[in-house]
């Protein structure tokens, strides 16, 4: 009695919290999917036997041009999310993630865009004894992404709105662990939304905002990026890495900036991998001397969101003794900054499709 009792309070408590909103300014949405595992790879060809479902919960709150930059893309909602997923396969077993993210709005707001980034759990990795064949998933905690654009109609009944539309989700723990295909599904979504507020508000625009123009002068950083990784060699070891980089960037807008620069990349792993390679493939005309660093020059652009910023590289080794996955890679991920001159940046590097780390890194732009 004194646990229902408690859950009836909890309940309670919930929905005093939910009216006393002066506007409608919180919402839940639950939506359920199914589709396909997209085939980007053929080694995975063994792990696709059905289709895959699950369900997306979230909570959202949405913006009304209080700040400049809610004008600037539109009143976009910001908020949490759950997703169960059934990959179908039970040597690929099931995915429970926790995300942040952010809905943007077109058309008269009735199209929708959320992206979404955050961490999942897989119930049954790679293990080489009871599943050696999920390839897919070296380690339980994975990195994951997702995106779904829906076609949205809000307070259909009372509070109840309706939404529908395509969701592309994304699981790789980005070799922090060998094996490491990933998955990426591709499905169909359905779903409800719940307004917890009864009021509504007008958005408020901000006709100072509207035409003004913004820029800086060159500005330089110094970053430093770390984590671990392994080799595509199952029990080759997980290593640390480390990367130096030192850019310029020119500010072009409020949104927007244009970066170049230079990395130098100490990646431990390599070393192992150029002493295995040396004894075990000696076709490979490696022979154990070939120096792990790397230095590349790159080229990148930043998106402006609040104090939050999407960060996308491209660049190309142009010291490369040893040859791993190309000469060009990529580099795309969130910075958070702290003031005017410090950030936080979570990236992730990959050669095309290939995944070479997740980078944890802190700089200071001057």
């Amino acid at each position: 009695m004194r646990q229902r009792l408690s859950f009836l309070f909890f309940l309670l408590s919930c929905m005093v919290f939910s009216q006393s909103q002066k506007a409608s300014e919180t919402y839940l949405d639950l939506n359920y999917f199914t589709g396909n595992i997209a085939l980007h790879n053929t080694d995975i060809l063994h792990l696709i036997s059905g289709r895959p479902q699950g369900f997306i919960f979230s909570w959202n709150k949405k913006t009304f041009g209080d700040e400049a930059w809610e004008q600037r893309y539109n009143f976009p909602d910001y908020g949490a999310s759950f997703i169960f997923q059934d990959l179908v396969d039970e040597r690929l077993g099931d995915n429970f993630g926790l995300y942040a993210h952010y809905n943007f709005y077109f058309f008269k707001r009735h199209l929708s865009l959320r992206v979404a980034q955050g961490i999942a759990y897989n119930t049954n990795p790679y293990d080489k004894t009871k599943n050696p064949k999920n390839i897919a998933f070296g380690s339980r905690f994975l990195s994951s992404t997702y995106l779904m654009i829906n076609y949205k109609k809000d307070n259909v009944f009372r509070r109840i709105g309706v939404q529908g539309g395509l969701s592309l989700i994304h699981y790789s723990n980005a070799n922090v662990k060998a094996p490491n295909t990933s998955i990426n599904t591709i499905a169909l979504n359905v779903g409800l939304t719940y307004d917890l507020s009864q009021s509504e508000r007008e958005l408020i625009y901000n006709e100072n905002e509207q035409g003004k123009t913004y820029t800086e002068p060159i500005r330089y950083n110094l970053a430093f990026r770390t984590g671990i990784n392994e080799s595509d060699v199952i029990n080759s070891g997980q290593f640390p890495f480390y990367v130096l980089s030192a850019y310029a960037d020119k500010r072009l807008s409020h949104v927007s900036a244009v970066q170049i620069g230079v990395d130098a990349f100490f990646a431990n792993f390599l070393k192992e991998l150029i002493y295995y390679q040396s004894v075990s493939f000696p076709e490979e005309n490696v022979t154990g001397d070939e120096d792990y660093r790397r230095v590349g020059l790159f080229a990148g652009h930043e998106l402006f969101i609040n104090k939050m910023s999407v960060e996308t590289q491209l660049g190309y080794y142009i010291y490369y003794p040893f040859d791993f996955e190309g000469r060009t890679y990529i580099r795309i991920g969130l910075k958070r900054y702290f003031g005017d001159k410090l950030f936080g940046a979570i990236t992730l590097k990959s050669h095309g499709a290939k995944a070479e780390a997740v980078e944890f890194g802190i700089g200071v732009r001057l």
